[in-house]
C-alpha cells in the first residue's frame, strides 16, 4: 500500500469519530441544501438547463486548441498578456518573474483554486513576498495555516466559535465576538493590504474566447478590490475553464450560483479583458492570464476522462457526498478533495500515488445526480479503478482475492460448498481488518437463499 493510501486510511480513521466535526459539517450543508432547493426554481426547466451547459463544454473542450488561440489573440489585442504553463514550476517561475521585475513586496489574492494547486503562498513566502488572502473563509484558513477544507467554502468545518478563539489567539480580539463583528475585524485588517499591495492575483472561473476575457464569481468583493487598486492584476486559470462566447455565461452564472451556494446569481460577477485602456480611470496598468496545463492535457487525451474537466467548480459533488460528509476535506491530502477531486487527482498528481482516492466513495451515485453539467462522476471513479487495475497497480494478493471472489460469484455451486458458519469464520480471519473497527461484518445464514428455494421446492 502506498504511503498515501496509507496515511488517508489512518486520518479517516480518526475523523470519522469526531462527532463534533460531523455536526458542523452536517449543520452547514444541512443550510446549502435548503437554499439549493430554493434556488433551483429560477430555472424553467433545470434538466434541459443542465444538458445545455454539458454541451457547451463538450463543444470548448472539443476545439480547446482553436479556442485559447482566439482568447490569447483577442486578450492581447487590448495590451494583456497571455502566458503558457505547462506545469507548476513553470506557473511559480513566470510569477516570481513578474514579482520581481515590479519589485514587488506585497500581494492581495482573491479565492483561487488554481493558486492553491500550486501551492503559491508557501513559495512567495520563500522569497520574502506577502501574498495574503482576501476572502474572509481564505483568510481564515490562512491565519489558521490550514489549506481549503472546501472547494467554495474554505473555512465549512469551522463553527463561529472556532473562529472567535483563531481570531483572540491571531489577532488578539476579545474571545466572544459574533459572526458580524468578526467580519468587522477581518475587513478592517485587509483594507490596507488593498492599498499596499503592488500586484493582485485572482483566478477565473470561466476563459471568454471570442472577447479575449476572464469572468470571475464572487459574494465579497474582494476580487474587485485586488484588482482596482494594484498596478498589476495576474489571472491563473486553467485551461478547462474555457466558455467559446460571453453569451454563455447567461447560462453559467446562474448555474455556479445554484449549484455553489444557492442563489440566483452571486453577488458580483466581473469580466476582465485586459489592463486599463486609454479614458479609462480604473483597473490595473498591466495585466497578465496564465494559462495553466499542469496535469489537464493529460485528462484531455483520455476520451473517457474528458468528461471531468467540464467541472465548473460549484462543490455539489462534495456537498452530496457520504463519504466527504463523513471524513472531511483535509483527509483527502490534495487540492481538489470530494469526488470531482478523487477523479481528477490521480491524473493531474500520478495513479500510483492516488488510486486510493477512487475507492473512498459508496458509488451511490448521488455526486452523479446533483452534477450542475452532469457529469457521470460515479462512472469515472469506476474508470479509475480500472485503470489501476489495467496498470498493474494493485498488489498481487488483492489481485488473487478478487480473481477467487469472481471465480465463486460465477458459480452458484462453489458459493453452495461451504456453510454460513464456514464463511463468516473466512471473513472474521481474513476481512475483518479492511471491513473497519467501526463495523459489525456481515453475518451469512446458514443455508443460501438458493439452498432454501430447492428444499422448498421439494
Amino acid at each position: 500500500m502506498h504511503q498515501n493510501a496509507s496515511t488517508f486510511l489512518a486520518d479517516s480513521e480518526k475523523k470519522v469519530a469526531d462527532l463534533g466535526h460531523r455536526q458542523t459539517i452536517n449543520h452547514n450543508i444541512g443550510k446549502y441544501n435548503t437554499a439549493v432547493k430554493a434556488g433551483k426554481h429560477q430555472f424553467a426547466d433545470l434538466t434541459t438547463a443542465r444538458e445545455r451547459a454539458k454541451n457547451i463544454k463538450w463543444r470548448a473542450l472539443e476545439h480547446l486548441d482553436k479556442h485559447l488561440e482566439d482568447f490569447e489573440s483577442n486578450f492581447t489585442r487590448r495590451g494583456g498578456k497571455v502566458i503558457w504553463a505547462e506545469n507548476a514550476q513553470q506557473v511559480l517561475d513566470e510569477i516570481l518573474a513578474i514579482c520581481e521585475a515590479k519589485q514587488c513586496k506585497s500581494i492581495v489574492k482573491s479565492k483561487s483554486m488554481a493558486t492553491e494547486e500550486v501551492h503559491l503562498n508557501s513559495f512567495l513566502a520563500k522569497h520574502g513576498i506577502e501574498c495574503v488572502e482576501t476572502d474572509l473563509g481564505e483568510y481564515i484558513q490562512q491565519l489558521d495555516g490550514e489549506p481549503p477544507y472546501h472547494i467554495v467554502t474554505p473555512a465549512m468545518h469551522k463553527s463561529k466559535e472556532d473562529v472567535a478563539r483563531l481570531f483572540e489567539e491571531k489577532l488578539g480580539t476579545a474571545p466572544n465576538l459574533t459572526p458580524q463583528e468578526l467580519t468587522l475585524v477581518a475587513r478592517e485588517k485587509l483594507r490596507q493590504k488593498y492599498l499596499d499591495a503592488e500586484i493582485g492575483i485572482t483566478g477565473a472561473n470561466f476563459i471568454l474566447a471570442d472577447i479575449g476575457a476572464v469572468a470571475v464569481t464572487e459574494n465579497e468583493g474582494n476580487a474587485r478590490l485586488s484588482t482596482a487598486f494594484p498596478k498589476t492584476h495576474i489571472v491563473l486559470v486553467g485551461i478547462e475553464k474555457m466558455l467559446p462566447s460571453i453569451n454563455d455565461l447567461a447560462l453559467f452564472w446562474p448555474l455556479l450560483a445554484t449549484y455553489g451556494t444557492g442563489q440566483q446569481v452571486t453577488v458580483y460577477n466581473s469580466i476582465f479583458s485586459g489592463p486599463r485602456q486609454e479614458g479609462e480611470t480604473d483597473g490595473p496598468e498591466e495585466m497578465y492570464v496564465i494559462l495553466m496545463d499542469n496535469g489537464r492535457t493529460n485528462i484531455l487525451k483520455d476520451t473517457e476522462m474528458r468528461e471531468s474537466l467540464y467541472c465548473i467548480r460549484c462543490g455539489a459533488c462534495l456537498n452530496a457526498c457520504p463519504v466527504y460528509k463523513n471524513i472531511g476535506g483535509h483527509t483527502y491530502g490534495t487540492t481538489y478533495s470530494g469526488p470531482i477531486g478523487s477523479v481528477i487527482t490521480p491524473h493531474l498528481k500520478g495513479m500510483e500515488e492516488n488510486m486510493h482516492l477512487s475507492y473512498a466513495s459508496s458509488l451511490c451515485g448521488n455526486c452523479t445526480e446533483v452534477c450542475p453539467v452532469r457529469i457521470n462522476i460515479h462512472e469515472l471513479l469506476l474508470n479509475n479503478r480500472h485503470k489501476a487495475v489495467e496498470d498493474n497497480l494493485t498488489s498481487g494478493g488483492e489481485k488473487m482475492s478478487w480473481f477467487g471472489w469472481k471465480q465463486a460469484s460465477l458459480s452458484r455451486r462453489m458459493m453452495n460448498l461451504v456453510g454460513g458458519n464456514t464463511k463468516n469464520f473466512f471473513m472474521k480471519k481474513f476481512f475483518a481488518g479492511a471491513w473497519g473497527d467501526n463495523r459489525e461484518l456481515p453475518v451469512f445464514a446458514p443455508k443460501s437463499f438458493n439452498q432454501l428455494w430447492k428444499e422448498r421446492k421439494k
